[in-house]
């Protein structure tokens, strides 16, 4: 198992703020607000945030989108040594897309109890018999993550209950 260092642990804090703001854009515009940064030897190369009602595209997940992006600015579709910041434990699609791209780490903020695929579901990322292995670390800035879903979701609520009200 990886040991990580203060610095480390300080590293992922600063990634994970550049994804809070990716998923506070995602909010922004309308959309649950998920956010993911794509980092190369300490430097963003890509970020995304959730767009699949605006873009009409289920899998315009920030993840994905900064998967592609980071894809396009490489010129490759792996991404062997890059980190992926992402507010949200990532569901299957994405963790597919994540070992297909060969990262070396994700690192997420908040768990998914319905449909997370880092160890809340399931655990996509520790089978043994896929040809690459990914690190993941779950829980950095959980709180705030989370509490960005909570309130996106609360005012959604607030919205749906004033116009059938």
């Amino acid at each position: 198992m990886p040991v990580f260092t203060t610095e480390q642990a300080d590293a992922d804090e600063f990634f994970m703020r550049l994804a809070l703001e990716q998923a506070e854009r995602a909010a922004a515009a309308g959309e649950v607000p998920v956010g993911a940064v794509l980092v190369q030897d300490r430097v963003v190369i890509a970020s995304g945030y959730n767009h699949p009602i605006g873009l009409h595209d289920p899998s315009a997940h920030a993840e994905m989108q900064a998967l592609r992006a980071g894809g396009a600015l490489v010129q490759n579709y792996r991404l062997p040594g890059c980190e992926l910041y992402v507010t949200l434990e990532p569901c299957a699609m994405c963790a597919g897309a994540m070992l297909h791209a060969r990262l070396a780490r994700v690192i997420y903020g908040a768990q998914d109890p319905k449909t997370g695929v880092a160890g809340s579901v399931l655990n996509l990322f520790q089978q043994e018999k896929l040809n690459h292995q990914t690190t993941i670390v779950g829980g950095v800035l959980a709180g705030e993550c989370s509490q960005l879903l909570s309130a996106f979701f609360a005012q959604r609520r607030l919205q749906k209950k004033s116009i059938s009200g």
